[in-house]
């Protein structure tokens, strides 16, 4: 299962800041995807195209390197599980700290989805994008250690916390977070209608609440 997330975890209506927080993951039988955006990329470098970049990027590629990598992401038969944060329907408590927070979201996701992708006796790599300092990461990854210890009883499973230019399968999160932020954020539903075949569940958390706490 490869990870990323859509969405800053700053908490303020201001131009710069998401209106959501997005939980991202991709569940995979096998890591072809990711061998076809390696193909991808190399194709990419000879015809001189996004030659300076380290990896792909959803919001940092240009339009016409998106449409490429979209179209191999469109062909593949994998699991696409979200949860959305509406972040100004969290609670002050829970957002006070950030790591806190980042924990509450995994949690909520993990509750929502884990048990329809790992139950008891199988055996489940979960590979996050790193983010943060190198002690930032290493506390954001102790939290999803933690929430896999307490939702996925029986299962198997191991963490890891790299950086999404290490593994284009976590490229394959990335993209996928970012379709699911345009249509909620921007009402842009073009990228999410290429993956939504794909998509096993999208879960706005705090949907039912008219509860704003900024």
């Amino acid at each position: 299962m490869f990870a990323d997330e859509a969405g800053c975890m700053e908490f303020a209506r201001k131009p710069q800041a998401s209106r959501y927080f997005i939980i991202c993951t991709v569940h995979v039988e096998d890591c072809s995807i990711g061998t076809d955006l390696l193909e991808l990329r190399r194709t990419l470098a000879w015809e001189g195209l996004n030659v300076d970049a380290e990896h792909f990027h959803a919001s940092k590629d240009p339009e016409s390197v998106r449409n490429r990598v979209y179209e191999p992401i469109e062909r593949k038969s994998f699991r696409i599980d979200a949860t959305l944060l509406e972040k100004s329907k969290v609670f002050p408590n829970v957002r006070a700290n950030r790591f806190a927070f980042y924990k509450h979201a995994w949690y909520m996701h993990f509750r929502h989805c884990g048990r329809a992708i790992a139950n008891g006796g199988d055996d489940l790599l979960i590979q996050a994008a790193s983010i943060g300092t190198k002690r930032e990461r290493h506390v954001f990854r102790e939290a999803i250690n933690e929430v896999a210890q307490q939702v996925l009883q029986g299962v198997r499973w191991q963490t890891t916390f790299w950086s999404a230019s290490s593994d284009p399968c976590i490229q394959v999160a990335d993209y996928c977070a970012w379709a699911i932020q345009r249509a909620y954020e921007r009402g842009d539903k073009r990228r999410l209608q290429q993956i939504e075949h794909n998509l096993a569940s999208c879960h706005d958390l705090y949907a039912s609440s008219n509860d704003h706490f900024y």
